[in-house]
C-alpha cells in the first residue's frame, strides 16, 4: 500500500481481520510470513517503539476511564517525552470535531458513544504517526452518528494524509472511506482491489456472494 493510502479488511466475523491487523503493531505476533510498516519487519523492531509510531483505534475507543478526555489524547505524545504534548492533543481535538474548551476536561463518562469515538480518534492522531490503524472503530454506534464519524474521518485523512488500515464488515463503509478492499476468509485474502472492481469481477464465489448481499441489504434501506 503506498503511503497516503487506506486497505479495508473485510469479511465475516472469525475471517482473521483483527487478527492480521494486530500483526502490524505486533498486539499479535505472526507465526509466519513477514510483516513490513515501510521497509521495516516489525519483528526486528522494539515494541513499545512500534506501537508509539503507529496510530490505533479499537472499536470500544479504549479511552482510560479515570483521565480528563486532554490527558487521554496526549498519552502518546506524553510518553514520546514532547513538551507540546498538551498542545498536539487540543490540535487534534480539534482536527476530530470536538471543541478543546468544551471537551478537555470532561471525562469519558461525560460523552456520547460518537464523542468517545471521536476522542480515541484523536488519541491515535496526536502524535501525527504516518499509519493508523482503525479495529471497526465506529461499529457500535446509531446509523446518524457513523455517518458523522465516517465524515469527520474522511476529513481527517485528506488533511492529513496518513497511511490507513480499517477493519469492518461494513462493504459500504469501506468504498466510502477506503481505496482498495482485501476480503479475507478463514484467515487468507480471497481477493484485494478497488471496491468496484471486486463488485464487477469477483474472483471466488465467496466474493461474489460478499458482494451480492451487501447490495441486497443497501437495496432493502431504499425508498420504493
Amino acid at each position: 500500500m503506498p503511503p497516503g493510502g487506506a486497505l479495508a479488511l473485510v469479511g465475516e466475523s472469525g475471517s482473521g481481520k483483527t487478527t492480521l491487523l494486530r500483526c502490524f503493531n505486533r498486539m499479535v505476533e505472526p507465526q509466519q510470513g513477514v510483516v513490513r510498516v515501510g521497509e521495516a519487519n516489525v519483528t526486528e523492531q522494539a515494541v513499545v517503539d512500534l506501537r508509539r509510531r503507529i496510530g490505533y483505534v479499537q472499536q470500544d475507543g479504549g479511552l482510560i476511564p479515570h483521565w480528563l478526555v486532554l490527558r487521554n489524547v496526549a498519552l502518546v505524545p506524553t510518553l514520546l517525552n514532547r513538551p507540546d504534548a498538551s498542545d498536539r492533543a487540543r490540535v487534534a481535538l480539534d482536527l476530530v470535531g470536538l471543541e478543546p474548551a468544551r471537551f478537555a476536561d470532561r471525562f469519558p463518562h461525560q460523552l456520547s458513544g460518537g464523542q468517545r469515538q471521536r476522542v480515541a480518534l484523536a488519541r491515535a492522531l496526536a502524535a501525527r504517526p504516518g499509519i493508523i490503524l482503525l479495529d471497526e472503530p465506529f461499529g457500535a454506534v446509531d446509523a446518524i452518528t457513523r455517518s458523522d464519524l465516517q465524515a469527520a474521518f474522511e476529513r481527517v485523512r485528506a488533511e492529513l494524509g496518513v497511511t490507513t488500515l480499517l477493519v469492518t464488515h461494513d462493504l459500504a463503509e469501506a468504498a466510502r472511506l477506503t481505496d482498495r478492499v482485501a476480503v479475507m476468509r478463514a484467515g487468507r485474502i480471497e481477493q484485494q482491489g478497488p471496491s468496484e472492481e471486486l463488485l464487477r469481477h469477483p474472483a471466488t464465489e465467496y466474493v461474489q456472494a460478499l458482494f451480492a448481499r451487501a447490495l441486497a441489504s443497501h437495496a432493502r434501506l431504499q425508498p420504493s
